[in-house]
C-alpha cells in the first residue's frame, strides 16, 4: 500500500489555505453601521445609550480601546441642549472593518467626495447591510439630522424624541446605499422622515432601528 507522505511545511500551508474563515474587523475600524438595532425602535436610550451600544457592538467584534458616538442630532427639548451629529464624532480620518478609508474628515464626509455607499456602508462585523432590491431592505438609517448633519430647526419631531420613543414620533433617516426614494434619495444623512418610531413603522419604510457609530 502507497502511503503519501507530504513534508510538514506542505501540509501546514495545506490547511491554512483550505481552513474556512471568518471576517475579522480591521483592528483600526472607526466607523460602522450598527448590525442590529435596539430591537424596540427608535427608543436607544437618547444619545447616552445610543454611544453605549455602538461600544458594545465593536468591542464585540473584538475592536477595544476606543470611543465611540452615534451619529445622531438631539432636539433641544425637555430641558436638553441641541446636538449636531456632525459635532460629535472626532475629526477623522475614518475606516470601515475592512480598512476602507470612508471619508478624511467632517467637511469630506459631508461632501461629494466620501466614500460612503453600499459595499462600504458596512456593519461592525464587515457585513454588507440590506438595500434597496434585498429582501428586506433595510437601507434607512436613523440620523435626526438634516444633510449637513445638523439638527433639523424644523417645527416637529425628527429625533423620535430625542431617541426615546419606541412609539410616537419621527426621524430623519439616510439611505445607506444611496438610492431610493424620499426628498433626498441619494443621501445617507437625509433621504426622508420615518413613519414612526416603532420598529414596525421603521421597518414599513425600509429601516430596521440601525445608526452609523464613529470612534472619536
Amino acid at each position: 500500500m502507497l502511503v503519501l507522505r507530504l513534508p510538514l511545511t506542505l501540509a501546514t500551508a495545506f490547511l491554512t489555505t483550505t481552513a474556512p474563515t471568518s471576517p475579522t474587523p480591521q483592528q483600526d475600524m472607526s466607523f460602522f453601521i450598527t448590525s442590529v438595532g435596539s430591537g424596540n425602535g427608535a427608543a436607544l436610550g437618547g444619545l447616552e445609550g445610543a454611544d453605549k451600544h455602538c461600544a458594545t457592538l465593536a468591542e464585540a467584534a473584538g475592536v477595544r480601546g476606543k470611543t465611540w458616538h452615534a451619529y445622531l442630532s438631539q432636539q433641544a427639548l425637555d430641558g436638553k441642549s441641541a446636538v449636531n451629529a456632525r459635532d460629535r464624532i472626532g475629526k477623522g480620518p475614518w475606516k470601515n472593518a475592512k480598512g476602507v478609508v470612508v471619508a478624511t474628515s467632517v467637511d469630506d464626509l459631508h461632501s461629494d467626495n466620501n466614500k460612503l455607499s453600499k459595499d462600504n456602508s458596512i456593519t461592525e462585523k464587515g457585513m454588507v447591510v440590506n438595500g434597496r432590491g434585498d429582501t428586506p431592505n433595510t437601507h434607512d438609517v436613523m440620523t435626526g439630522s438634516t444633510l449637513d448633519g445638523r439638527v433639523s430647526t424644523d417645527a416637529g419631531d425628527s429625533t423620535c424624541k430625542n431617541w426615546t420613543s419606541g412609539g410616537e414620533g419621527a426621524a430623519l433617516v439616510g439611505h445607506h446605499d444611496r438610492q431610493g426614494g424620499g426628498v433626498n434619495p441619494t443621501s445617507w444623512v437625509f433621504a426622508h422622515p420615518s413613519r414612526g418610531c416603532s420598529q414596525e413603522n421603521l421597518k414599513a419604510s425600509g429601516g430596521a432601528g440601525l445608526y452609523y457609530c464613529f470612534a472619536v
